[in-house]
């Protein structure tokens, strides 16, 4: 039988042995076909499902997301609306995430501004970072924007 071992399959696209096996595990792959010996083999086929499903976590999407558009692109009933709206999803939690990364940042920058301006060089337990990070979390009135600072010393 020709086709592509584990191996070669993995390296066509990318992704590791145990994450191939995973992902036919829980359905997402078909399984394999077996050799006489065992060894898995796969196909053309399966190496462009791998490669959609393996580009499809690259930007994020779950594995239910990802199921989801796997089914979709075997079911010519559906419209690619779903798709799109799947997308859409995603795109706004991915928008959320960087609003919490953005405000991560701030703050992160508050405490070496912080330290820079009262206590660099000093000894380390009267840093005022690790006297903020000791603190109860605050929560502040939002900002002008909306957004809630996620300490107590920043906006």
């Amino acid at each position: 039988m020709d086709g592509l071992k584990i191996g070669a399959l993995a390296k066509r696209t990318g992704t590791n042995a145990p994450t191939i096996r995973y992902y036919e595990e829980i359905g997402l792959l078909r399984s394999a076909d077996r050799q006489a010996g065992g060894q898995r083999v796969y196909s053309d086929a399966d190496v462009k499902r791998l490669t959609f499903i393996r580009r499809c976590r690259e930007f994020g999407f779950s594995i239910e997301q990802v199921r989801s558009l796997v089914e979709l692109m075997q079911d010519p009933t559906q419209s690619c609306v779903h798709a799109r709206d799947l997308a859409q999803e995603h795109l706004i939690a991915v928008r959320a995430k960087l609003a919490e990364l953005k405000a991560l940042e701030r703050s992160i920058a508050a405490f070496v501004a912080s330290c820079d301006a009262s206590c660099a060089g000093g000894p380390g337990p009267e840093c005022v970072i690790l006297d903020d990070l000791s603190k109860r979390r605050v929560e502040v009135p939002s900002t002008s924007k909306g957004r809630r600072s996620p300490c107590g010393t920043c906006s």
